[in-house]
């Protein structure tokens, strides 16, 4: 959990410099069963005003997070602000946070906060609190952050770098939208298997291996496991890790930082690249794609290399539906 914790808090730095869009998985989310509203009045009896204890049991319940706070939320929440990662989850559900951390660099879904407020990082309590949220999504574990936000508004932890599964069903539960949550998985999966089944015909075999680098300024060089574009592309019938790879993802690694020279042990039949926006990183990826090192590898020689825009292609939902899209196209190149 500490892993977790202090990978969660790196990753979300990472994401607003306009680098690295990784971090440390931790299956902790915990979806535990919420206590349900109390039940609705009969409308065979003429309408009474209840109480304010029984108008609270009715619009209220109890939520365990992802670090065990017992949260009393809203049954259905309206005005969300939503303080993480994967802000893709939310608006796949239909729902626009009136608050995020607006990122630069551009993301598949940044035209539809247009309306949202950035609240910054760390979140601001005063932007905050000039939203009058109802419920506040919290991607951190920073029990001192939490204890201050959590004073705004009912606020409760969310593991973002959990599996989309975990992480589209825990949300809809979260804001009253289970069903859009299973309809949304029962779609994407139906997607994805059409996807992987249209790219075998076109010659993708069933045991390529692919790996995901990017650099970080400081000529930083990083191969993704799991978290982010491998959730993607090591889906069922996808693409499949190298050792050196799998370790990390059973190790619930979500990246790890490497030196050119390991290059070879870590890449893979095919090698995506995804660029930083950070210039410094970018000048640094030309470099290394420059390199013998890298001139050497197998899936260099082949032609195998494609690149993503970081920012784009991301773990969310969001992201998700426009790699559907993106991921036959670059493979057709």
């Amino acid at each position: 959990m500490v892993q977790a914790r202090k990978a969660s808090m790196l990753m979300v730095l990472i994401v607003i410099m306009g680098a690295l869009l990784i971090a440390c998985g931790n299956n902790a989310n915990r979806p535990d069963n919420t206590t349900p509203a109390a039940g609705n009045q009969s409308s065979e009896k003429p309408a009474e005003s209840p109480s304010e204890p029984e108008q609270a049991e009715q619009t209220m319940r109890v939520f365990t997070d992802w670090t065990d706070h017992k949260v009393e939320i809203p049954v259905q929440p309206q005005r969300v602000i939503y303080h993480g990662e994967v802000t893709g989850d939310v608006l796949a559900l239909g729902v626009t946070p009136v608050g995020v951390i607006k990122q630069d660099g551009g993301t598949v879904y940044e035209d539809q906060l247009a309306a949202s407020e950035d609240v910054g990082f760390p979140i601001s309590l005063e932007k905050s609190l000039a939203l009058q949220p109802d419920l506040i999504i919290f991607s951190n574990n920073d029990a001192a952050q939490y204890e201050q936000i959590s004073k705004v508004a009912p606020t409760v932890t969310f593991n973002s770098f959990a599996p989309l599964e975990e992480r589209m069903r825990i949300l809809g539960d979260l804001l009253g939208k289970k069903d859009e949550a299973e309809a949304w998985l029962t779609k994407h999966k139906a997607g994805v298997q059409e996807m992987w089944a249209a790219l075998r015909q076109k010659g993708i075999k069933d045991n390529e291996t692919a790996s995901v680098f990017t650099m970080y300024p400081g000529n930083r060089l990083f191969v993704m496991a799991g978290a982010g574009l491998p959730q993607f592309l090591y889906e069922e019938n996808g693409f499949k890790p190298v050792a050196k790879v799998q370790e990390l993802i059973d190790q619930q690694v979500g990246f790890v930082e490497i030196s050119a020279e390991l290059l070879k042990e870590y890449a893979g039949d095919r090698i995506f690249i995804l660029n930083p926006v950070n210039p410094e990183a970018q000048e640094s990826t030309s470099e290394l794609m420059a390199s013998n090192v890298w001139s050497n590898l197998p899936a260099v020689k082949n032609g195998y290399v494609y690149k993503f825009d970081i920012m784009k292609a991301g773990s969310d939902a969001l992201s998700r539906e426009w790699l559907l899209q993106e991921l036959p196209k670059a493979l057709a190149q």
